[in-house]
């Protein structure tokens, strides 16, 4: 049991859930129930924080119309850089368009996915994780671990998962940094970037391939909710910022 009582309740409450999911579609996923359950519980995530990422995409589409007002603080106070970063803070503030919105479908999947890291890395059976990690994908344990060794299915398997989540990263990376370059295109030359933008600039494209890295060290089952919530991710990005690309464009 977890000494933090919620996480404990939460827990318990994902593994009833996984359960339900997987007697559900074992008449069609046979031994995969188990599998099959962890990505239609990531599906069932994501579908609650969509919300949030339409509010998301709404705020870009507002910092992006803001362009035009940028361009002429910046004209105005081209001197006083201080006071041009007060009025830029100013005027998203305003606007409802902060530059750290973006963020927020990504924290708040940060419980589910700790929710389910305890789960499947459960050694009591008391919490139903005992009993989840001995459930098996393409004959591999939904426990096992890259370091637990490669040997027979492991191999192709976690092979597999990691191209795409590199494939992934990269799509999502390459996505960012283009962003990025149409929001710098459309400040004025030498204009002067909100506080830490530069360095989220740098850094936010390199996030992605953390979920790599993530998929080394954590067991297969969270590997699967990695790569299902990453292409989620993506598939989102490319169908909810088509407008706002081509708008972008013209």
């Amino acid at each position: 049991m977890f000494a933090f009582a919620p996480l404990d309740g939460a827990v318990g409450v994902a593994a009833t859930v996984l359960d339900a999911l997987a007697t559900a579609v074992a008449p069609l996923a046979g031994t995969a129930a188990t599998a099959a359950a962890v990505v239609l519980f990531t599906i069932a995530v994501r579908l609650l924080i969509t919300p949030l990422t339409w509010a998301q995409v709404r705020g870009e589409r507002r910092r992006a119309e803001l362009a035009p007002q940028i361009r002429e603080l910046q004209r105005r106070y081209s001197k006083d850089r201080a006071r041009l970063q007060q009025e830029m803070v100013t005027l998203y503030r305003d606007a409802g368009a902060s530059p750290v919105a973006g963020c927020l479908p990504g924290l708040l999947q940060v419980p589910f996915f700790v929710v389910m890291y305890h789960l499947f890395t459960a050694a009591g059976s008391d919490d139903g994780g005992a009993g989840m990690l001995a459930e098996r994908l393409a004959g591999v344990p939904l426990g096992h671990h890259v370091a637990d060794g490669l040997g027979g299915a492991a191999g192709p398997l976690f092979g597999v998962l990691l191209v795409l989540l590199l494939v992934l990263a990269w799509w999502t990376s390459r996505r960012m940094r283009r962003d990025a370059a149409v929001a710098a295109a459309a400040q004025q030359p030498g204009g002067t970037e909100m506080p830490g933008a530069a360095v989220l600039t740098r850094i936010l494209p390199l996030l992605p391939y953390g979920t790599v890295l993530a998929a080394l060290v954590l067991p297969l089952a969270a590997v699967l909710y990695l790569v299902t919530t990453t292409a989620w991710t993506a598939l989102e990005r490319a169908v909810l910022r088509r407008p706002q690309a081509a708008v972008a464009t013209t």
